[in-house]
């Protein structure tokens, strides 16, 4: 089955890529249209880079595209919303244990299972490509990853323990054991000389490029958004008391592509105990309009969030069985904002060395696993209401249960995969051409 057809004419395709780039982006086009050049001059730069800027293009793509496995269960499963080769990386959950997962929720929302499998299955087959392996080469290597999240979702179906599995250091080996294990040698003091200094007997944030000082009433707004983001922070037993003294507080900018243009801030605070070296660094960042929401039109979902930054954090907390004990949101000036600790332990997956098949292959079987933990753990065992029922069985019921029905799904997910890469490298083309020729007005290049 055919998921994808190009459209009649790269003029029109050009078109609607600048329109759906603008409908996505213009208010924060409008307010800091500096960043907005960065962020497309960083997605001009491959094809790659321009897939993970623009995942509002995808599901503008794919919402109308026939999904043989979406039913009124399936298609309202929550979902990370970016899925894609980059966003899987280590952090240390809320019981202390190292674990390799989607480490990404900005678009997370609800939607199509089959959304995060193609978007990610898209990205396999760009890498594949950026590593010139052949097209049969990257279908295997994309099949390999479907049928791990087929055979995940069909264990979780058989079990009520979920919860439990994880990529840890002792259910893992090879490169993700190895990408484990380099994250254990970090630390929070490392973290924090990097972003800190002793001024005196305390610490204060460094100053530097992509560091502001916010003036008074900026900085009241924020610490009074710190206050109340305090008792969204769920109340955990036996949980090691947080001071929540601030020490300081610095606005940011010049994060990744996706997060251009969302204002930011970094807050100090004492931590678990007055040693300098516990002292903890939260980030208040402004939450993004996920991009599966601009083509999900139920107002169920819509009014379950009070706003962005609420709906990033419900989010992570329903894809990971044991979210950062300090996730939480609030609101500064009346726009929502998700609250996170910045761990030292957070590390991304590295793709540059991972260049042969038999390398990326056992990769992308931990990755499959990974995904079907995200959509099973976030269901009616997990603490958010939306998702009544269970993931697992409602997959399942629609892949169905034999081999040749995984063998069917795993095939159409790699014929998507390698026709939308084909797609995304000639939309980078169109795009380059139509922003260095002024066609995104909002955004001038230069």
């Amino acid at each position: 089955m055919s998921f994808w057809t190009d459209p009649s004419s790269d003029s029109a395709r050009r078109d609607q890529i600048v329109a759906v780039l603008v409908e996505a982006f213009q208010d924060l086009m409008a307010a800091d249209p500096a960043a907005f050049r960065t962020k497309f001059r960083k997605m001009a730069a491959d094809p790659n880079a321009f897939y993970r800027g623009s995942a509002c293009l995808f599901y503008a793509d794919v919402a109308d595209v026939e999904d043989p496995w979406a039913d009124e269960r399936t298609s309202r499963v929550w979902i990370q919303g970016d899925l894609h080769a980059e966003n899987f990386g280590t952090y240390m959950d809320g019981n202390g244990i190292l674990v390799l997962d989607v480490n990404d929720f900005d678009e997370a929302y609800l939607g199509h299972f089959t959304w995060d499998v193609m978007r990610m299955a898209a990205s396999v087959a760009m890498h594949g490509w950026q590593k010139a392996l052949p097209d049969q080469t990257i279908s295997d290597l994309v099949v390999g990853y479907a049928t791990a999240y087929v055979d995940q979702v069909r264990k979780f179906a058989r079990t009520d323990r979920d919860h439990e599995f994880s990529l840890r250091l002792d259910t893992t080996d090879g490169v993700v054991h190895d990408v484990l294990l380099n994250a254990r040698l970090a630390s929070r003091l490392g973290l924090l000389d990097k972003l800190t200094e002793l001024d005196g007997f305390e610490r204060r944030f460094r100053d530097g490029p992509g560091v502001r000082r916010p003036k008074k009433t900026e900085l009241d707004g924020v610490l009074k958004a710190y206050a109340a983001y305090q008792g969204t922070v769920p109340k955990r037993e036996n949980a090691p008391r947080i001071m929540f003294d601030v020490k300081d507080v610095v606005a940011r900018q010049g994060f990744g592509v996706g997060s251009a243009g969302l204002p930011a801030y970094n807050v100090l605070i004492e931590g678990y105990t007055q040693a300098l070296e516990n002292d903890i660094v939260l980030s208040i960042k402004q939450g993004n309009v996920a991009a599966p929401s601009r083509v999900v039109d139920d107002e169920h979902i819509r009014s379950y969030f009070e706003h962005h930054g609420h709906r990033t954090a419900v989010s992570q907390r329903a894809l990971q069985a044991h979210a950062d004990p300090l996730l939480g949101y609030t609101a500064v000036g009346g726009v929502g904002y998700v609250v996170s600790e910045l761990s030292p332990y957070a590390t991304d997956l590295d793709w540059a060395d991972l260049n042969e098949p038999d390398e990326i292959g056992p990769v992308l079987d931990y990755l499959g696993r990974a995904t079907a933990r995200i959509h099973c753990v976030s269901d009616a065992d997990s603490d958010q209401t939306l998702v009544d029922f269970e993931t697992e069985d409602a997959i399942v019921s629609a892949i169905g249960k034999s081999a040749k029905d995984a063998k069917a799904f795993a095939s159409a997910m790699a014929e998507f995969g390698l026709a939308y890469a084909s797609r995304v490298r000639s939309d980078h083309a169109l795009f380059v051409d139509a922003f260095r020729e002024g066609e995104i007005t909002e955004v001038p290049p230069a």
